[in-house]
């Protein structure tokens, strides 16, 4: 899609009614639906963290960004992810926290971010965190500098891709739940994304929808 085009028509998704659940739902593990109904998580532990879905113009051409984390001994390494991360003391909000471990991830300063709305918190069990996502659009041409210590890569998602049903898919992984479980999936490429990511792409997706 058109950047232009989709710049347009974007900020429309302040007025749109968050599928929150029922999106997020699509792409949740049979095992992952029965915490999410029983909302299990206890508020006073809980650690926090947030994360920017950012669209920016490349060739004209409305993309998303994720970025590939590093390996390294924890329930997150070398998954498909947005950039983000944990709620730190300097923060004086979680748009902040989502801003700032954007530059620091990437290296897209906050000033060629517009924060459009954020999207519905997700609870994330192998490691107690809530996380936050903000919807953000850039308008220029964005270079990255990756954080090389917490970043592997990025991709460069073309909306039109997003919007696609036929990259959802089913795959047998392994995760925190079971050793061989069927899981729903966004396959983009070689990359496959599960999990809260998987979860936070479907409401976005299903949000685009409503407005573009």
């Amino acid at each position: 899609m058109n950047f232009n085009l989709f710049f347009n028509s974007i900020s429309n998704v302040v007025n749109v009614e968050l599928p929150s659940t029922t999106s997020h739902i699509k792409m949740a593990p049979s095992e992952r639906v029965k915490m999410m109904e029983g909302n299990s998580y206890d508020v006073s532990t809980v650690r926090k963290a947030a994360v920017m879905m950012l669209f920016y113009p490349k060739n004209e051409v409305a993309h998303l960004l994720l970025i590939v984390r590093n390996s390294y001994p924890g329930v997150h390494s070398s998954q498909i992810a947005f950039p983000g991360g944990k709620v730190e003391d300097i923060d004086f909000g979680l748009k902040q926290t989502a801003l700032r471990e954007t530059h620091e991830e990437i290296g897209i300063h906050p000033n060629d971010i517009h924060v459009i709305r954020d999207f519905t918190s997700i609870y994330i069990p192998p490691s107690n965190f809530l996380v936050y996502p903000f919807l953000g659009v850039s308008q220029i041409e964005l270079t990255f500098t990756l954080q090389e210590e917490e970043v592997a890569g990025i991709i460069e998602l073309p909306l039109s891709v997003l919007l696609d049903d036929s990259i959802i898919n089913i795959k047998t992984l392994e995760t925190s739940y079971s050793k061989s479980i069927e899981v729903p999936v966004f396959q983009i490429e070689e990359h496959t994304v599960w999990g809260a990511t998987a979860m936070m792409l479907s409401e976005l997706k299903d949000a685009l929808k409503m407005v573009l």
